[in-house]
């Protein structure tokens, strides 16, 4: 599987893109702030065609150029209790970071929805640029977040890593962290649940690509990780 992962120009977002392989159709993953033209440089170097955008929940710092790289005519897919978050994420942001924006882009930080907005749910599976993904919703950083899991992995990690399988985790599982719980919609004892009835049951062959910070394997998370001892 093509796999490319870069950070968005600010919050260190990762935004990933998927594939089957070079020059064929592609999902984007969490396209963050002022990702576009690198996005742009990285679909062009590699042929890639997008057909859909993944968001694994609906903060700003993960969904902030879905509606420019949608274009009007992706499907941007969002669990249905994020689903709100898409109707303008800028009006539950701190008036001091939309400022810190509009400082660093040198214009007004502006919003509009998506055309095309998908509901998914948990379990559900989709198909989508000759991928086959599972929706794993894993409340707790907000009411909606979802990993997405795929049973193949990036090409060359196998070689290097023992996995054979990957979740794009959003912000539900970093590498030696979690995502916080103490922003609007976010919920301490929903992580906590979230973290042993979602996190815990993926194989230790699983490779973690979270929303921000480097690629970690479920393994790792399970022998080091903080916050999921004693679950």
């Amino acid at each position: 599987m093509f796999t490319l992962g870069f950070p968005a120009a600010a919050f260190g977002t990762n935004c990933y893109v998927l594939a089957p392989g070079p020059g064929q159709e592609c999902l984007v993953v969490d396209p963050g702030v002022g990702v576009e033209a690198q996005l742009g440089e990285v679909l062009a170097e590699h042929g890639l065609k997008p057909t859909a955008v993944l968001l694994t929940h609906g903060h700003l710092d993960h969904v902030y150029s879905v509606t420019p790289v949608c274009g009007g005519v992706l499907g941007a897919y969002i669990h249905g209790d994020d689903r709100y978050r898409l109707k303008d994420p800028l009006a539950t942001l701190d008036p001091g970071l939309v400022g810190m924006l509009e400082q660093q882009f040198g214009r007004s930080a502006t919003w509009q929805e998506p055309e095309d907005v998908v509901e998914v749910s948990d379990g559900e599976h989709l198909e989508l640029a000759g991928l086959s993904l599972a929706v794993r919703h894993a409340p707790g950083h907000t009411e909606g977040s979802v990993m997405f899991s795929l049973g193949e992995v990036p090409d060359g990690v196998a070689g290097q890593v023992d996995v054979d399988a990957t979740v794009l985790s959003g912000d539900v599982l970093f590498a030696g962290s979690i995502g916080r719980t103490d922003l609007p919609g976010g919920d301490g004892n929903a992580m906590q649940r979230s973290l042993r009835d979602v996190v815990l049951p993926l194989p230790d062959s699983t490779l973690v690509l979270p929303g921000h910070g480097p690629a970690t394997t479920v393994e790792h998370e399970r022998a080091t990780n903080p916050y999921l001892q004693g679950l």
